[in-house]
This record gives structure tokens, C-alpha cells and sequence, in this order.
């Protein structure tokens, strides 16, 4: 098949990062006596806790609804139960309808750009910037309008501001930050918030990994305000709270007018999300906090231990670290990209080049590496360190 046959927006999107980590994985050696160290994807590998996984075979087994389609934006009860959940956490009114249920935080992303831009618009992305955000713009024909975060990671609205023209529809955070780990602070979402009222755009906050988020409370105010969903439109994830990745269930809070137009986009990609994980996300939101802040305490932990592993490497500075991942820049003399594909043979790790985080070509990402540490503990974050420490790749020609 020639490129005749592709539409150009596809083949000018990369390749799936994640695969095609996997595919160096797939094409190199391990070094002897080592185990491999996959800090590449940020996802939980351990199954969903015993008794969700109990629940779960009981739906299979008694729920014929478990089996069938059900509601485009969701089972009404995992709508009013995330809402209610979401009213407590925020401090604001959020209400079953404006809630949809999703496949997956990635599908709700693209269900709600899709409601808002066409070909020729653009959104802005602070970059590093999540691959799967810039793929679907890229694939449809938006442009993906970067915003560099600078040595701190968090953008800066002004910086933002100058970036707005006629065509922009949308301003994109996401916190906990993926690929940095970077928590945004209150002030700054709210600022985001005004500036994209300002200019009638829309605020999209992915907040994927907040169940991990280190801050007691709300990790925001924005929802509180009562006319929130004229602006904000929040995402998440069930994947990483229950280690449900495979069962793809997301979600989106937004108004009940835009709901009624992701609908649209919903019935004719997939239809509904998967009946079994909305049931396992339902009991798992009913059922499931006091092992949830369990999990939370431990990837905490993690952070902790990243934080202090890479203190004393001498080629390493941590740049951010919170959620699943440790972001950091590198003095080893080649770009990260060459980097990351050679570690795997060198000293067995198998982690992301800054440059899947930024535009093509740009000099941001070059010296960086994203190090997620959802699957590995405080000894595989330790010898994460002591691999890194002794290692200098030496030139091939």
C-alpha cells in the first residue's frame, strides 16, 4: 500500500511511543545477570484488588447487563455515584449530569476535543507534553500549539496568552502531570481557568492520576464555582485507582450540552463503555477507599524514594516527581532518544526519551527521560539508581 492510500495526518503522527519501546525491548539483549527495570509505560501490571475481582465474577455471572450495551454516557449509578464522590472531594456541585462515562481517559480526551475543534483549529499543550494528547490532535487535523514549561515544569499563563489567536479552541493541563509528575498549584489552574474565559476557550484539566495527588484536600478549586462546567471540563481515569487498564473506563465532567454532544461521538465509536468495568468502577468507588488510600500511600513512598535515589547521581537531576513518574535531564552526551533504546541492552532499563514528550525536532526533550516507578518498589527504585550510577555509554560507530 503507497502513502496514496493513507490519509497525510496519520502518517505524519508518530508511532505509538509505548510500542515502540516495547519493539527495542523485542530487539535487544539483556545484559547478563540482569533483570529488566520496565519504567517505560504508567500503568499498575498487578490485577484489580481480590475482592473487586469477586465483584467483578459475580456481574459475569448474575448481571446480564454485564453483557449487553447499556447507556451511551454511562450506567446512570457510576454517573451519580462519581458525582457525588466528585461533589465531596471538590467542595462543589457536581451533578450526575455532567458526568459521561468513557473508554478510557484517552477516548474521553478525543470525545471532547471533538466537540470542540475541527481541521485548522488549535489547542495549546505545555510541553513536555502527554503523546497520546498530541497524537489525536495531530491525526485530525489540529495543531498541537506548544507551551514550553522551562526548567519548572508549570506553564505560565502569559506565556499561554501569547500563544491565543482566532482559531484556538482549547488550553490543555494535566495534574499530576504526565510525563513530570508535576503537581499544579491551585492559583496557577485558576489562572488558566480566567485566562481561557477570558477568550471563550475551554480549560480541559486530565486529571488522570489524582488519587495519587501528594496535597490533603481538594487539589483544586475550580470546581466550587457554580458555573464551573462553562469553562472547565475535568477528565479521569479508573484505570490506575483499581488497576482496571484493561477494562478501559474514563470519565468526563463537563455540561449537559456538551455531554449531549459527546453522546454523538461515543454511539458512534464504541457505543458504551464496557459494562463489566463500569461495574467494577462502581464497586470499586463504593467499596474500595480505605484500599485506595493504601495505594496512594505507597506509590507516595515511591515518590519519596526517587526523590532520594537520585539526589546523589552525578549525571542525573530530577526535574519533577509525583504521581507515577520521576522526569529528569541528563549529562551523558547523547540524545535521549539513542539513549533510552541503548539503555535496554547496556544496563537492562527500559524507560522514555524526553524527545516523545516535545515537537518533533525540538530541543527540549533531547537530554530528558520520563522514569515511571508504578511497578517498580523501593529496592527496584534502588537499583533503578545504582544502574544509572556507573553508567556511561560509550560512543558506537
Amino acid at each position: 500500500m503507497t502513502h496514496a492510500h493513507l490519509a497525510p495526518s496519520m502518517t505524519a503522527t508518530q508511532s505509538p511511543p509505548v510500542m515502540e519501546a516495547r519493539r527495542w525491548l523485542a530487539a535487544a539483549s539483556l545484559p547478563a545477570g540482569l533483570a529488566l527495570l520496565n519504567v517505560s509505560q504508567a500503568a499498575p501490571v498487578a490485577p484489580p484488588p481480590a475482592p473487586l475481582r469477586a465483584a467483578m465474577i459475580a456481574a459475569i455471572e448474575d448481571d446480564d447487563g454485564s453483557h449487553l450495551y447499556g447507556p451511551v454516557l454511562g450506567l446512570p449509578a457510576l454517573r451519580d455515584t462519581l458525582a457525588a464522590s466528585m461533589t465531596r472531594r471538590y467542595g462543589g456541585p457536581v451533578s450526575d449530569q455532567q458526568i459521561g462515562i468513557t473508554s478510557g481517559c484517552n477516548q474521553a480526551f478525543a470525545a471532547v476535543i471533538s466537540t470542540l475543534a475541527g481541521p485548522g483549529d488549535n489547542v495549546i499543550l505545555p510541553v513536555p507534553w502527554y503523546f497520546n494528547h498530541q497524537m489525536w490532535l495531530q491525526m485530525t487535523g489540529l495543531e498541537p500549539r506548544a507551551l514550553d514549561t522551562g526548567p519548572s515544569l508549570l506553564p505560565d499563563p502569559k506565556a499561554a496568552a501569547a500563544l491565543i489567536d482566532a482559531r484556538t479552541r482549547a488550553i490543555v493541563l494535566v495534574s499530576p502531570n504526565n510525563p513530570c509528575g508535576t503537581e499544579y498549584p491551585d492559583i496557577l489552574l485558576a489562572a488558566f481557568r480566567d485566562l481561557a474565559a477570558a477568550h471563550g476557550l475551554a480549560l480541559i484539566v486530565d486529571e488522570t492520576y489524582r488519587d495519587f495527588d501528594s496535597r490533603a484536600g481538594a487539589p483544586h478549586s475550580l470546581l466550587q464555582d457554580p458555573d464551573w462546567d462553562e469553562t472547565v471540563i475535568s477528565l479521569y481515569s479508573f484505570s490506575k485507582a483499581y488497576r482496571l487498564t484493561g477494562h478501559r473506563v474514563g470519565a468526563i465532567a463537563t455540561s449537559p450540552a456538551r455531554l449531549a454532544q459527546v453522546e454523538k461521538f461515543l454511539d458512534t465509536v464504541q457505543i458504551c463503555a464496557p459494562q463489566l468495568g463500569q461495574r467494577a468502577a462502581l464497586w470499586g468507588l463504593q467499596h474500595l477507599d480505605d484500599w485506595l488510600a493504601g495505594e496512594r500511600a505507597e506509590i507516595l513512598a515511591r515518590r519519596t524514594a526517587m526523590e532520594a535515589a537520585f539526589r546523589d547521581l552525578p549525571d542525573w537531576d530530577l526535574l519533577g516527581c509525583g504521581a507515577y513518574f520521576g522526569y529528569a535531564r541528563h549529562r551523558l552526551g547523547i540524545a535521549s532518544d539513542a539513549l533510552a533504546e541503548r539503555m535496554v541492552s547496556d544496563i537492562g532499563v527500559l524507560a522514555l526519551p524526553g524527545t516523545m514528550f516535545s515537537p518533533q525536532g525540538a530541543a527540549r526533550g533531547r537530554d530528558e527521560m520520563r522514569f515511571a516507578f508504578a511497578n517498580i518498589d523501593a529496592q527496584g527504585i534502588s537499583a533503578l539508581a545504582d544502574r544509572l550510577a556507573g553508567y556511561a555509554p560509550v560512543s558506537r560507530s
